[in-house]
């Protein structure tokens, strides 16, 4: 019976093996390794916006257009681990004289005289193993915009970051090229001066901030 194949076929076929297998293994990894790391699987951006009660609400009006500060519905934020979601009664408190018939209200108001919370959407929602305290942050200048972004921009609230431990690190790492005096904390429209790290150095031991050492201690995030 003729020979079907060349002899050199069982070098080709070894080759594929040893050849074929880690291309194929490596593209699946980089395949992988983008699909986790895409900001379309960590609902990053405007497309990902969360939609919300009664349309939800428009921090671009509130805070871009009325210039509310921050800490008016926030307002734990400097005391506690938590941005707290204001109360109904907040919103009332405007509301009870500002536009008190309009229909786009009309699930605040049902809130109010039902006594029962409005149930908003997280939009930035952390794992449960990962601990982040907002006052500590904002206490030794960190400001609002470099986790959220410019929020007096966004009609409806969406993510600016995929909030990697990386991304987070980054900043642990060298919190100087990120800290802001604490008059720009809640501006959500402040960019880095030019000497943003001589600034930063300053800062840091204004405020008194550990070495990045004691930072990245996996403790700090992981209790």
């Amino acid at each position: 019976m003729a020979q079907v194949f060349n002899r050199r076929a069982n070098t080709i076929a070894r080759l594929s093996i040893f050849v074929g297998v880690p291309v194929v293994l490596l593209i699946l990894i980089s395949v992988w390794w983008y699909y986790t790391r895409s900001d379309w699987v960590r609902d990053v951006g405007p497309a990902h916006a969360v939609v919300q009660p009664g349309g939800g609400f428009s921090h671009q009006l509130h805070v871009g257009g009325l210039k509310m500060d921050c800490r008016y519905c926030h307002n734990s934020v400097e005391v506690s681990s938590s941005a707290n979601i204001p109360s109904t009664e907040t919103c009332m408190g405007c509301h009870s004289q500002v536009l008190h018939e309009s229909p786009k209200l009309e699930f605040v108001r049902n809130s109010y005289v039902n006594e029962e919370p409005i149930q908003w959407n997280k939009v930035h929602d952390l794992p449960k193993f990962v601990y982040f305290n907002h006052s500590i942050h904002v206490a030794k200048g960190v400001g609002c915009s470099s986790c959220h972004g410019n929020i007096a921009s966004m009609p409806v609230v969406y993510k600016t970051q995929a909030l990697y431990m990386s991304w987070c690190l980054d900043c642990h790492r060298a919190p100087e090229q990120f800290l802001r005096p604490q008059s720009e904390i809640f501006n959500t429209t402040w960019t880095p001066p030019a000497d943003q790290i001589e600034q930063g150095l300053k800062l840091k031991e204004e405020y008194g901030i550990r070495d990045s050492l004691q930072l990245t201690n996996c403790s700090i995030c992981h209790r």
